[in-house]
């Protein structure tokens, strides 16, 4: 059991993808309607494992047990009253053994109604429900499940007995009930998606939700009016649309495109449980995860693993995880690498690419670098969504013909998944090492908004793609044989509009794999230090973003066109009483405020990045002051390939 995976669960904020249909995928590899499904978990153990993995290698983050009609009363119609805990049992260690395959992938017995009516409609009372119930709950425990989801009720008098057996075999295992409702939006019932709702809340579910019976439509409508009734997590899972009888055959006809949509469209309306029911296959889970992840960074993370078509989810399953191999020391990829790892202060300058094909002047400019002592120069990639020299090839360019290395910001913007892994594979083939990934400014910044933006993935997700490919692994978790030797590091803003969302970010980063941070232009100290001693303990080595202001114009434009730039008013106004005095007082006193900022930070920071506005890197040198030592100048020969 993953404590992590268990708190994010129950975590308010936090999106959580389920699987889809268990006997919807058993049915498409022969298994006959008429028999009894859960014995599958001792009959043919393997068929079920298969289904489950194929779900963990789609991105699902929770799996839940072929144990939907294993409680004794439906038992009973096949003969199999008496292996219902055996049979219970087994359904949890079948999902158990996949999710091991996964990475903190929780395991959800799945307890669905028994199939009868409840007093006083029927002739089952409370009590004989709620032990049945407790029967079925006990073998899931027992083989290892993580949590109950109660599913596909119709009925809340039911449901409320299955959430009280919950509680009784653990008290501290979450438990998510979902009821169904139908085209009209009412349960079997009569109830109301509101009745539900607060009767759901009353009983003490942790997650609160509905599932099966219709498409994604219909739950979402009902999921907008359950949403301002409780402050209990809301789940999700719909068929993927109503079946429709194909030659004989219930077929359902949501597409795997389709369900994505709707993903974020209950995402957006306010479901932190999304998953799939009936006709759901590993396919659309995998699609489902690209729907949402534009709204939860974290899943771009995992879905660089999960590009899962029908055809490859059968292959997938003929194997487990491959292991990580073993990544190559960060003192030993890059010379940045090495003083990042060692802890030395690091120099850095960030220049603009050509915006056509003549890069005389810059490779200039950053020999002028060199001879200073910069450590490194940063290669923004298409910043402001403007067009100019990519940044790969100009990082190329900069350490064949200077000789310093180069930091090559990444972004996510302009390439999908598979042209990304042939950047990078290339990236690492010609020797570039130090990477900086970003998500990218969107097209309609730039002067070219009618161009279209990819972000297959966001910068969270590239960052874990980066580590698997240090690992020896690509997305599809197959071998590339020697692994990747790139120094990842990331973009962060210190003082962001939300600065919880922000640090989340952060961590996500982190944890994905990142190994040194860049902060977006710093003009107030006391939001990053605010900023530090949030992360203290749980960060990164950080890289101080430094800008020399040149204008009042460049600080207002900064404070307010550039996303993620935060500039006080006191340095807007100590730029505006300089430029009103001459354009030369005005970067007099810009160069001041940086290198302000820079004394009052290099103690917090591993190093810092000082921007060349304009290109004009005299500023930059400027603003370090005492700080770079010049290396031996004869080492520096513009024109001629650096040696490594």
């Amino acid at each position: 059991m993953s404590a992590t995976a268990l708190q994010r669960l129950l975590d308010p904020d936090s999106l959580v993808l389920f699987d889809g249909a268990m006997g919807t995928m058993l049915y498409a590899r022969g298994v006959f309607i008429n028999q009894c499904y859960d014995e599958l978990n001792v009959r043919a153990p393997d068929l079920v494992r298969d289904v489950h993995r194929a779900y963990v290698k789609a991105g699902a983050e929770v799996l839940e047990t072929n144990s939907f009609g294993a409680n004794r009363m439906k038992l009973a119609q096949f003969g199999l009253a008496a292996q219902t805990r055996e049979l219970n049992k087994r359904a949890a260690e079948l999902a158990r053994e996949a999710a091991a395959e996964g990475t903190d992938v929780l395991v959800a017995g799945a307890v669905g109604p028994l199939g009868v009516r409840l007093e006083p409609y029927g002739a089952t009372s409370a009590l004989e429900a709620q032990a049945v119930f407790r029967e079925q709950m006990e073998g899931l425990k027992e083989g290892g499940a993580d949590l109950f989801i109660l599913e596909t009720f119709g009925d809340l008098h039911e449901i409320g007995q299955a959430i009280a057996a919950a509680r009784a075999v653990d008290p501290t295992m979450p438990v998510i009930a979902q009821m169904t409702i139908g085209a009209d939006g009412l349960t079997p019932y009569g109830a109301t998606p509101e009745d539900v709702t607060r009767a759901l809340d009353r009983f003490g579910a942790d997650v609160i939700g509905l599932n099966c019976s219709v498409g994604p439509q219909a739950i979402l409508e009902a999921v907008e009016k359950m949403v301002p009734l409780t402050h209990r997590k809301i789940s999700a899972q719909p068929n993927a649309g109503m079946p429709r009888d194909v030659g004989g055959r219930s077929m359902y006809m949501a597409s795997a495109e389709y369900m994505a949509e709707y993903a974020r469209h209950l995402v957006q309306a306010g479901a932190k449980v999304v998953g799939g029911c009936c006709g759901t296959t590993p396919e659309h889970i995998s699609a489902m995860m690209v729907g949402i992840r534009p709204l939860s960074p974290r899943f771009a993370r995992t879905g660089a693993t999960a590009q899962v078509t029908a055809d490859a989810a059968s292959a997938l399953r003929d194997g487990p995880r491959t292991l990580d191999a073993p990544a190559v020391p960060l003192a030993e990829r890059s010379r940045w690498g090495a003083k990042i790892a060692s802890g030395v202060f690091v120099t850095s300058v960030e220049i603009v690419p050509p915006r056509g094909v003549d890069a005389t002047r810059m490779l200039a400019d950053v020999g002028l670098l060199k001879i200073a002592g910069v450590d490194a120069v940063n290669v923004p990639d298409g910043p402001r969504a403007q067009s100019r020299m990519g940044a790969l090839l100009t990082s190329l360019l900069i350490e064949q013909k200077v000789g310093i290395e180069a930091v090559t910001h990444y972004a996510c913007r302009d390439r999908n998944l598979l042209g990304m892994l042939s950047d990078l594979l290339g990236a690492s083939a010609v020797g570039l090492r130090n990477l900086l990934l970003i998500t990218g400014d969107p097209p309609k910044m730039g002067p070219y908004p009618s161009a279209t933006a990819v972000f297959d993935i966001d910068a969270i997700g590239l960052t874990n793609l980066v580590r698997n490919l240090n690992h020896g692994r690509d997305p599809g978790n197959n071998s590339i044989g020697q692994g990747t030797q790139f120094v990842i590091g990331v973009g962060v803003n210190p003082a962001p509009i939300d600065l919880e969302h922000e640090l989340k970010r952060f961590a996500w980063k982190v944890e994905a794999g990142a190994e040194f941070a860049v902060t977006q232009p710093v003009f107030d100290a006391l939001q990053l230090e605010n900023f530090l001693r949030r992360t203290e303990g749980a960060r990164v080595p950080i890289v101080a973003g430094i800008w020399p202001l040149v204008s009042h114009r460049n600080a207002e434009f900064l404070a307010n066109e550039v996303p993620g730039v935060s500039v006080p008013a006191q340095v807007i106004e100590r730029m505006r009483r300089a430029s009103d005095r001459s354009k030369e007082h005005a970067i007099a006193e810009g160069i001041a405020i940086a290198r302000e900022m820079l004394d009052r930070v290099r103690g917090a920071v591993q190093g810092v990045q000082v921007s060349a506005p304009f290109g004009k890197v005299e500023l930059a040198l400027e603003v370090f002051g005492d700080t770079l030592r010049p290396p031996d100048s004869s080492m520096v020969d513009v024109g001629s390939p650096a040696v490594r």
